[in-house]
């Protein structure tokens, strides 16, 4: 019989319903902005160019500061303003293609979870 030591529960990160809600939103966000960058810009160009360039700058963004690998560590207000950016950017640009029900509806979705999520961060 050999003993050996478990591994604690907080070794492992625990993945609730409001994490999967917010990968979901991340996605949601970043091909939000590439539509917009397709639709409310004549194509060839600049249309192209924002439709690729839009989505990669918040892909960047979000992998610099707010991934679990972040190559910048920034605390969680930081963190928050990064992420009000990008989620208010896709907002917007739903509401500049003339879909103001997706643009609140994402915002609120969007506000709720990042609040639950911060004071998640913020509590420990």
């Amino acid at each position: 019989m050999s003993t050996a030591p478990e591994t604690p529960q907080q070794a492992q990160p625990k993945i609730g319903p409001n994490d999967i809600l917010r990968f979901f939103l991340e996605l949601f966000a970043f091909v939000s902005l590439g539509i917009w960058g397709f639709m409310a810009f004549p194509l060839p160009w600049p249309g192209v160019l924002i439709g690729l360039g839009a989505p990669a700058l918040a892909i960047i963004a979000w992998a610099l500061f707010m991934s679990p690998k972040a190559v910048f560590r920034i605390d969680p207000f930081g963190k928050a303003l990064v992420e009000i950016a990008i989620f208010s950017a896709a907002a917007i640009g739903w509401w500049m293609l003339g879909q103001p029900v997706v643009a609140i509806v994402f915002a609120v979705v969007a506000a709720v979870s990042g609040i639950i999520n911060g004071r998640k961060e913020l509590a420990g």
